[in-house]
Formats: structure tokens, C-alpha cells, sequence
């Protein structure tokens, strides 16, 4: 039986750690803002161009005989989907595109890219498996440095500047008004979320970054109130989530990715249920005959008893 010290300290487990705990930090993060932009599915097309990036990563790699043939994966995801973040604001500004049609178009040209590429590198699509599902026999030391430096990013501007990317996403037009500059926090954002992409494909996967982006905020929504308190809850779902995703895989052979978004649909449907039943209760004490009027609790007894 494996004890939480194996976990903690294997060799091939302590990576993969590292960067879920990162991923639960930064995902709702970026996240919160995505949700109140009603752009959920941005993540998802980000992940298919990042794909792209990835297959370009190995033609270069092959082409430059630059060690491992994934050595280049990564770097040239993070390029490919800041480039198509950049792509999808530019659509939605000033081109004719609705945003719908731009991000099917990222999600269909992401994948097709993607595969033709990786041909084109002496690969197979099944070389894009563990990008596309997240995989933990992958994740490298310099996968750690890359993610540790994407997530300061994130964080430091996500929560330093939470009030100005807030302003903006919960009406943008009043923002245009207010003077604030609306089209670099949009940009800004979008950056946020393939920087965010780029991090999670090692252990969650391309697919299913935007599911950890969403789903814990979506969670958070049904247990508190408020923009701060739902993204700091986000944040701690995240974190349990993709640290019991990894821990579950450890003892079942299981894609770490799909049990991590699996985990946190459960805590939201948890959180639906606290939701619909608290009221209920709360409503059937106050209609009670024994309970003090306008308290929905029972009376204090008497000192007579």
C-alpha cells in the first residue's frame, strides 16, 4: 500500500504535484474573470491551438536535432496559444466574426494543425495523447521551472490587478465610459488564460483546462456570494480537486485529467444540493409552530422550565 510519504516524496510523483497545486491556484483565477466575460469556452479553444504550438515544437525540435523530441512542446504551446488569444481579441474587436464562429474556428484549426504537424515532425497523433488528456510519466524539471513562472505571472497580475479586471468584465461598457483602458484588460485576460492553458496540458490536458478554469468558479457561485469570496473558494476547490485527481491516480489507473474535472463536477453538484436543501430546511423551521416569530429557530425556555 502507498503512504501519503511515497507520494509526497517519489520521484515521479513530485513534479506532477508541484504543478497541481499550481494549476488549482491559477485556473480560477483566470477562471472567475472568463465566467464574468460569458467567455467560458475560451479555454477550450486555446487548448486546441495550443496543440498546434506543441506539434510545432516537435517539427522544430526535429528539425534542429534538439534533444528529446518534446523538448520544444511546451515553449511552443505557450507561443501558440498567446498568439491565438491575441488572434480571438483581435476577431471580437475589430473584425466581423461573431465570437462563437472565432472560437470554433480555434478549436477545429487548432486540432486539424495539430495533427497534420506532428506528421510532418516523424510523429503519430498518439504523441499528442498525454497533451490532450494529461499525463504524469511526462512532467520534467523544466516543465516545473515553466509552470512556476507562469503561475508568479498569473497570480501577480490576476490578483494584483483584480480590481481593474473586475471593473471591466462586470460591465464593460460602463468601463468604456469610466475612461478605463477596456481593450488591454481584454487582451490582458485573454494572455492570463493561454498562459493558463500552457501550465495545465502536462497534468490536466488540452481538453479539459477550461473544465478546472470554469467548473470551480461555477462551484464557488453555488456556496458564496461576492466576486473576492467566490474566487478565493474557486481556488481551494481547485487545489483539493487536482490533488485528490492526482492522489486517485496514483492508486487507479486512470487519466489524471479526466478525475480531476470529474472531482471538481462533484463538489459543484454537491454545492447545487447544499443549495436547494438549506433554503427548504430554513423555510420548513420557520414554518414550524413552535418557532419565534421572524428567527425560524425554537424559542429559549423559560427560567420556570
Amino acid at each position: 500500500m502507498i503512504s501519503a510519504l511515497d507520494i509526497l516524496t517519489s520521484g515521479v510523483l513530485r513534479y506532477p504535484l508541484i504543478i497541481a497545486i499550481l494549476i488549482g491556484l491559477t485556473a480560477p483565477v483566470v477562471g472567475t474573470f472568463l465566467v464574468q466575460k460569458r467567455l467560458s469556452l475560451l479555454g477550450d479553444g486555446l487548448g486546441h491551438v495550443a496543440l498546434t504550438g506543441v506539434a510545432v515544437g516537435w517539427l522544430v525540435g526535429a528539425w534542429t536535432s534538439a534533444g528529446p523530441a518534446d523538448l520544444l512542446a511546451i515553449p511552443g504551446a505557450l507561443v501558440a496559444s498567446v498568439i491565438g488569444a491575441l488572434a480571438i481579441e483581435y476577431v471580437r474587436e475589430i473584425g466581423h466574426t461573431s465570437r462563437d464562429v472565432a472560437l470554433a474556428i480555434l478549436f477545429y484549426g487548432g486540432i486539424a494543425g495539430g495533427v497534420v504537424i506532428i506528421q510532418l515532425a516523424g510523429g503519430t497523433s498518439q504523441n499528442l495523447m498525454g497533451y490532450l488528456f494529461g499525463s504524469l510519466s511526462t512532467v520534467t524539471a523544466p516543465d516545473v521551472v515553466i509552470a512556476v513562472v507562469l503561475a508568479v505571472v498569473v497570480l501577480g497580475i490576476g490578483l494584483g490587478l483584480s480590481g481593474l479586471l473586475a471593473a471591466v468584465t462586470s460591465d464593460e461598457e460602463f468601463a468604456r465610459a469610466s475612461g478605463l483602458p477596456v481593450r488591454a484588460v481584454n487582451i490582458l485576460i485573454a494572455v492570463m488564460a493561454a498562459l493558463t492553458v500552457t501550465l495545465s496540458m502536462r497534468i490536466v490536458g488540452a481538453l479539459m483546462v477550461s473544465a478546472l478554469m470554469i467548473v470551480p468558479v461555477a462551484a464557488a457561485q453555488t456556496l458564496v456570494e461576492g466576486f473576492t469570496r467566490t474566487m478565493r473558494t474557486a481556488m481551494a476547490i481547485a487545489v483539493f480537486c487536482s490533488l485528490g485527481g492526482l492522489v486517485i491516480t496514483v492508486y487507479v489507473d486512470l487519466p489524471p485529467g479526466g478525475v480531476i474535472v470529474l472531482l471538481s463536477i462533484g463538489v459543484y453538484a454537491l454545492g447545487l444540493i447544499t443549495k436547494a436543501v438549506l433554503p427548504e430546511r430554513r423555510a420548513e423551521r420557520e414554518r414550524r409552530p413552535d418557532a419565534a416569530p421572524g428567527t425560524g429557530t425554537r424559542p429559549l425556555p423559560s427560567a420556570a422550565g
